[in-house]
């Protein structure tokens, strides 16, 4: 079905995906559950293979979405957050494309929120992106256009979480709340159940609050109206057919129910499960969750490139990920 398609008419613009690259300088381990293998070291070599592909290609990238945990939780008990950001930074500084951050759980297990508002994961310095961020300045959340009827949102999925707030925040206390609801453990990075919706609430997740929802609202109206084509991002996935339960937002519920409403939508995408997933509903929407480089091995890969059509859009899939069409609902 797919064969063939990177070789049609020229694409109105493309752009490099990648997600959980989790760099750190140590020694191969473990999941959580110790049932995967992860390769520390070696995701910096695989991004450096992405790159090296998107520096290749005919069709330059317009920009990157790197979608969450661009380096590994062990950098902190190290001591060397800042020194594993400052490699990666470096390979993706070796291009001159532009790179969107999307903030996941490990950034939150290496920096505060205030530091991430501060750093170069903060993607909103970027001029049309800034004026496209959510007002709130504690809310990472903005939208920009890479080209004519074409919107990307990125979301801030640990909105409401125990990671990056402070005990005394509100949205602490609401999410400390719901996690307490519905888990007993006295460990909440262990799930509440063995199988079922349940497992989502969990420490290493998170929510979006109702001031981000409502402000996806009003961005995704005036998209409609605009005729544009909407891409929304975020590090959580938020389809139950596209990844495993554990992995799901806390109140994925709420966003889907926004996407369904709103015709500009066609295609959201996340990481956080590594195997990676994929689901299209019944209007029409792709979920997409990218394989996650973290649990790649050092013979394979885990990118792609999004070449964007009038009609469809074409993930060329490398290593792990899969080719696919993506036509418009």
């Amino acid at each position: 079905m797919t064969t063939g398609m990177e070789n049609c008419a020229k694409p109105l613009f493309t752009f490099g995906i990648i997600a959980d690259i989790q760099y750190a300088d140590i020694d191969d381990g473990f999941n959580f559950k110790r049932s995967r293998k992860r390769y520390y070291r070696n995701s910096l070599r695989l991004l450096h293979n992405a790159q090296k592909r998107w520096t290749a290609d005919t069709v330059k990238p317009r920009f990157i979405l790197q979608l969450g945990d661009i380096i590994d939780g062990f950098n902190k008990r190290h001591d060397a957050s800042e020194r594993a950001l400052e490699t990666v930074m470096k390979e993706f500084d070796s291009s001159p494309v532009e790179v969107h951050h999307v903030w996941g759980n490990h950034e939150f297990y290496n920096f505060s929120r205030d530091t991430l508002m501060r750093s170069v994961l903060n993607s909103t310095t970027d001029s049309e992106a800034g004026r496209g961020h959510l007002s709130s300045c504690e809310i990472y959340a903005y939208h920009f256009s890479p080209a004519p009827k074409y919107r990307f949102v990125v979301l801030d999925a640990y909105d409401v979480s125990l990671l990056g707030r402070e005990e005394s925040s509100l949205k602490y206390q609401q999410a400390i709340a719901i996690l307490k609801a519905h888990n007993d453990n006295e460990d909440l990075n262990h799930p509440p159940a063995p199988v079922g919706m349940e497992q989502r609430f969990v420490k290493f997740n998170g929510g979006f609050s109702q001031d981000q929802l409502d402000w996806l609202e009003g961005v995704l109206s005036l998209a409609d109206n605009k005729l544009e084509r909407v891409t929304i991002v975020s590090h959580l996935p938020i389809h139950p057919s596209s990844t495993e339960p554990i992995c799901l937002a806390w109140n994925y519920d709420a966003l889907l129910s926004i996407l369904q409403a709103h015709k500009s939508v066609v295609c959201f995408m996340a990481g956080h499960d590594h195997d990676g997933g994929y689901h299209r509903d019944d209007s029409g929407v792709h979920y997409l969750t990218l394989e996650g480089v973290i649990e790649t091995p050092p013979d394979c890969d885990a990118f792609g490139t999004v070449s964007v059509y009038e009609d469809r859009m074409f993930l060329k899939g490398y290593g792990r990920m899969s080719d696919r069409i993506l036509m418009y609902p």
